[in-house]
């Protein structure tokens, strides 16, 4: 997400990933510091990356936080409110997910009760992490840099798309949850160069007040909304 790519093995910036001799024919360069190659991932296919994103290997962070997604070759600003909106999106589906195990309402009511949440605990996420990171990270410079990477560590969402075919017991929601956080500390570590302990206990905070303020504002929300819906109903039969 800067303007300098960074070698997968140790971080070290570097001017230049490889060169084009001619098109496919590239020669990849290599780290002046660790003297490997600076990114093995530029000639690896998608689905490699992708499952070395699973298995949380540092190198494939820094090539997709670094080098892949980089201000010479991707517009970041444009990426960013995609990427913001593809967040609530799956988060508001696993709202409506968890709603939908133990609570019959109507569709407006529902709506309601969705938006409230994610809104209330993403904010409250944004807030706390942004707390915690100054206060373990000392990290208040280099604020969408890490937000972008949070975004985009959070793939994991994705699978809870796999819910809209077949059917999974809560709990699946709930593991999700945890790879969601432990790809949040990955790549928080990766950005910052801080400690594995310092980035979990960055992202456990956050996340357990996302959580503790989605438990709190459940009852005041579902009494809101109930509240509102009979102002509603008996407006309309006294205009009958």
């Amino acid at each position: 997400m800067g303007s300098e790519y960074r070698c997968v093995g140790c971080g070290f910036r570097v001017k230049s990933l490889f060169i084009q001799y001619s098109p496919g024919n590239i020669r990849l360069m290599k780290c002046g510091n660790c003297k490997e190659v600076a990114d093995e991932y530029i000639e690896c296919e998608r689905m490699i990356i992708f499952i070395d994103l699973v298995l949380h290997r540092p190198k494939v962070y820094r090539h997709v936080l670094f080098n892949e997604i980089n201000q010479e070759t991707v517009n970041i600003q444009h990426l960013l409110w995609k990427l913001v909106f593809a967040y609530l999106l799956l988060d508001s589906y696993r709202s409506l997910l968890l709603r939908k195990t133990h609570e019959q309402s109507s569709l407006v009511l529902m709506t309601v009760k969705v938006l409230v949440d994610v809104l209330s605990t993403n904010l409250a996420f944004l807030f706390s992490f942004a707390i915690a990171a100054k206060g373990l990270l000392n990290e208040v410079s280099r604020k969408r840099e890490i937000i972008f990477g949070i975004l985009i560590s959070s793939y994991f969402k994705i699978f809870l798309l796999a819910m809209l075919v077949w059917e999974f017991p809560v709990s699946v929601i709930f593991i999700i949850d945890i790879l969601v956080l432990t790809s949040n500390s990955m790549a928080l570590k990766v950005m910052t160069e801080s400690t594995t302990s310092r980035c979990i206990a960055v992202c456990l905070i956050a996340h357990t007040v996302r959580f503790l303020v989605g438990q709190i504002l459940e009852p005041t929300t579902t009494f809101f909304t109930q509240f509102g819906s009979l102002v509603y109903l008996s407006s309309l039969f006294r205009n009958d």
